[in-house]
């Protein structure tokens, strides 16, 4: 089994910073890219950033230049620094991982449980 395991989120004023953070355990073989997508009310759940195994990154254009995607490939966590927040970022945030299970061998999506980031003007 494996569990995506998200921390950070929260509350911030427009133009301020929050990290957030992502742990990926249980029966893995392999992580082939980690990443995060956002879902804001009444909206698709939408790519935010997401990194490979081979440290290659893309953003969705709205956050380029102020948020960076970094990811520790020994403890298979992935983060998300998010800088010059705006109200539009705010919405609930779910970590991704493309992984292959040790088990059976089989590549598969994962998801976090969600948290949420709040971004007031």
């Amino acid at each position: 089994q494996v569990q995506l395991v998200e921390s950070g989120g929260g509350l911030v004023q427009a133009g301020g910073s929050l990290r957030l953070s992502c742990a990926a355990s249980g029966s893995i073989f392999s992580i082939n890219a980690m990443g995060w997508y956002r879902q804001a009310p009444g909206k698709q759940r939408e790519l935010v950033a997401r990194i490979t195994d081979g440290g290659d990154t893309n953003y969705a254009d709205s956050v380029k230049g102020r948020f960076t995607i970094s990811r520790d490939y020994a403890k298979n966590t992935v983060d998300l620094r998010m800088n010059s927040l705006k109200p539009e970022d705010t919405a609930v945030y779910y970590c991704h991982a493309d992984l292959v299970t040790a088990l059976l061998k089989v590549r598969s999506a994962y998801w976090g449980q969600g948290t949420q980031v709040t971004v007031s003007s």
